[in-house]
């Protein structure tokens, strides 16, 4: 091949590139689609549907939880039932907030606000959606698998609670010490 075919055919491959290059522009491609956008099923060049962080915030407080809190507890008490408040403002003191949010790929967001009111450490009123799920309604509605059949039992019945048996506990008996023992010079001054 001499200098000149050589440049000839590099010429058509060149062509030939363009020319592809050209003819794919023209056909048409998928919708991109990005990962704010909302849709669940949203993908990514119509093929991947990408993972999604999930992303949970706050306390989740269902209805049977509510439930067990009534006015005239103590602060403490109500903290032993449904966990610390995400919000406690010092500038509302006598306010707490539990604040939950939860996006999950497969269901939909969910954002609930539940306030309680103290006066003077005792709970005063509780502010709660109408829509509170329970907690078997709540695991439904995140529940992203949806197992067949009912949903686990969450608590032992007072008869199955009966029929368990008594822990054994061990006679309270001082113990010697375990690990090294020190002695101490005594203090400066006494003798």
């Amino acid at each position: 091949m001499t200098l000149t075919s050589h440049k000839q055919a590099l010429a058509r491959w060149a062509l030939a590139l363009a020319t592809l290059a050209t003819l794919g522009g023209c056909m048409s491609t998928p919708e991109l689609r990005t990962v704010e956008n909302d849709d669940p099923n949203a993908k990514v060049l119509g093929l991947v549907r990408p993972y999604r962080v999930e992303i949970v915030q706050g306390n989740v407080l269902t209805r049977d939880m509510l439930a067990k809190v009534k006015p005239g507890m103590h602060r403490e008490q109500v903290r032993d039932l449904l966990g610390s408040p995400l919000l406690a403002d010092i500038f509302h003191a006598d306010r707490w907030d539990y604040v939950f949010s939860i996006r999950r790929q497969g269901a939909e967001p969910q954002r609930r606000q539940v306030s309680l009111h103290f006066e003077k450490d005792l709970l005063k009123s509780v502010d709660a959606p109408k829509d509170l799920p329970t907690e078997n309604e709540f695991i439904a509605s995140i529940n992203t698998r949806k197992a067949k059949g009912e949903a686990p039992k969450l608590e032992l019945s007072e008869a199955e609670r009966k029929a368990l048996p008594v822990p054994v506990r061990p006679p309270a008996t001082p113990q010697e010490p375990v690990g090294a023992t020190r002695t101490y010079p005594p203090l400066e001054g006494k003798q």
